[in-house]
């Protein structure tokens, strides 16, 4: 049976001509493709914004957009969506702008008209002000587009800087993207990867292996992965392209709509009373200097319902970064590990720590700091890693953020460390030292030496008894209280509220330097 066209001289047949051009758009390269991708275990990338917004939310833009190309015989072949789902809807009911790059078209290569579609959803967040999510699996600029390719690749760059600090960007990677196309996915606050299925990389491992001689594969050169322990671009994992959009909607949950809104609120019954949980937090130090602890186990008895969400939680973990909610106001949250390298700071930890203190300022997310660290860990491929400008990194976003800040030192805040990890002077409008707090320009082996030019236990063990505490900083006003480890919570949530109040007028200027 063959297919009737519909009479296009009356409203009905334009009406089904256009019903019919739409089911096009939903399998722009035909059904095979669709099954292909099922197969696979995989949703297409339409599936992948249906499955991320609430049902029956999704405005879809552009869907019949087709490039106009028509060099090297490209006029023949023209599919609709031309290789992107762009639009916008609602998770959990917050307005969202989206876009979900489909391979299966061009073999996810990027051309004029489908960059032309990113951009043009940017635009429409960046001027009202909501959160965009990138769906990323491309493979560069379209070779038979051109230059013009190339072109509309540097416009997304440039839309993602114009919306970096004003709206949130969420990028996922769900497949191998490549070249110039991984570039904007890195510029998002936040990046999710597909483990075992997607990747990040600059060089295909075609050219690597011949520039280089050396096998590749995209996991080997940017997989899920490399970017999760080895670079720390991946901010969290999932097992599955479903169980990364999940995800999406869990990090939404703790960033406002843009940078002049506030992050929503969770209900929340809070009592100021010192609970049972509370006072498990009196014998979290151990008595000995030389035992660890799990800084996660303070952090969970802080935050609402021991509901912490971590961050590159497996690069650089010698120190702790993730979202909470205290008194159902979003956190951020910032800690030293003192499982990991005794809690030292190093140049991967200082970075991490930086990158987060932006990404909580930009959007008004208060922070809380947990501070046990010796300093930083004395090293030369620290050196030669230039610990010091990503040291200075930390310095410049602390002191530069202008949302409320809470310290808490737990135990050690050790030269640089203390200096670095919420200061006070660097910014931190409320600083509490737990009595277990060692605050000290050195540990006293090496105060002692640089005093006296000499060791000894007796002169060690004098300066640690009267220098390694906490109140000759309270003397000085620079701590605010010491306090009981179970009134932590209680504090923080007095302090939050204050701050919720916080003005910070900055010297007008065009931006700061930070050492990059």
């Amino acid at each position: 049976m063959t297919s009737i066209s519909p009479d296009l001289t009356t409203t009905a047949g334009r009406i089904a001509d256009l019903r019919s051009r739409l089911a096009e758009a939903v399998t722009p390269v035909g059904t095979d493709a669709l099954e292909a991708t099922h197969a696979s275990g995989n949703r297409t990338a339409r599936e992948r914004v249906l499955h991320l917004l609430d049902e029956n939310s999704f405005v879809e833009t552009d869907a019949l957009a087709r490039h106009r190309s028509t060099e090297f015989g490209a006029e023949a072949k023209r599919p609709l969506t031309d290789g992107v789902v762009t639009g916008y809807g609602t998770v959990a009911g917050r307005k969202v702008c989206v876009f979900s790059q489909d391979s299966t078209v061009f073999n996810g290569s990027l051309g004029e008209v489908y960059g032309e579609k990113i951009v043009k959803i940017y635009d429409l967040a960046i001027k009202t002000g909501v959160p965009i999510i990138g769906i990323h699996e491309g493979t560069g600029a379209r070779a038979i587009e051109g230059i013009v390719a190339l072109a509309l690749n540097a416009r997304i760059l440039a839309r993602t800087t114009t919306a970096s600090g004003l709206i949130p960007q969420i990028a996922v990677i769900t497949g191998h993207t490549e070249g110039v196309h991984a570039l904007p996915p890195v510029l998002a606050d936040l990046l999710v990867m597909v483990e075992n299925q997607s990747s990040l990389q600059m060089a295909t491992p075609d050219v690597v292996e011949k520039v280089t001689g050396i096998e590749s594969t995209p996991e080997s050169l940017g997989g899920a992965l490399i970017h999760a322990e080895t670079s720390g671009t991946a901010h969290v994992t999932a097992p599955s392209d479903t169980a990364a959009l999940e995800l999406i909607r869990d990090l939404l949950a703790f960033l406002p709509a843009n940078n002049r809104a506030e992050a929503p609120r969770e209900p929340a019954e809070t009592s100021l009373e010192i609970s049972e949980t509370d006072h498990e937090l009196d014998s979290l130090v151990p008595d000995s200097e030389k035992q660890a602890y799990d800084i996660h186990e303070a952090i969970n008895r802080i935050v609402d319902s021991a509901e912490f969400l971590e961050l590159q939680s497996r690069f650089a973990t010698n120190i702790v970064t993730g979202f909470g909610r205290i008194e159902g106001r979003s956190v951020g949250i910032i800690a030293n590990q003192p499982t990991e390298l005794a809690g030292c700071l190093d140049h991967a930890a200082a970075e991490k720590a930086a990158r987060f203190i932006r990404t909580c300022d930009a959007f008004n997310i208060p922070l809380i700091e947990f501070v046990d660290s010796p300093g930083f860990l004395p090293d030369q491929d620290q050196e030669h890693n230039a610990v010091l400008r990503r040291g200075a990194k930390l310095a410049f976003a602390y002191a530069e953020a202008s949302v409320g800040k809470i310290t808490v030192i737990v135990r050690k805040a050790i030269g640089p460390a203390y200096v670095l990890m919420g200061s006070k002077d660097l910014g931190a409008d409320l600083v509490f030292a737990w009595p277990t707090a060692e605050i000290a320009v050195a540990e006293a082996p090496a105060a002692v030496a640089a005093i006296h030019s000499k060791t000894d236990d007796a002169a060690i063990a004098a300066y640690a008894e009267s220098h390694l505490n906490p109140y000759l900083a309270a003397e000085r006003s620079l701590v605010d209280a010491v306090i009981p480890p179970s009134h932590t919570r209680a504090r923080i949530i007095e302090g939050l509220r204050l701050l919720d109040r916080k003005v910070l007028m900055t010297p007008p200027k065009k931006h700061g330097n930070i050492p990059l």
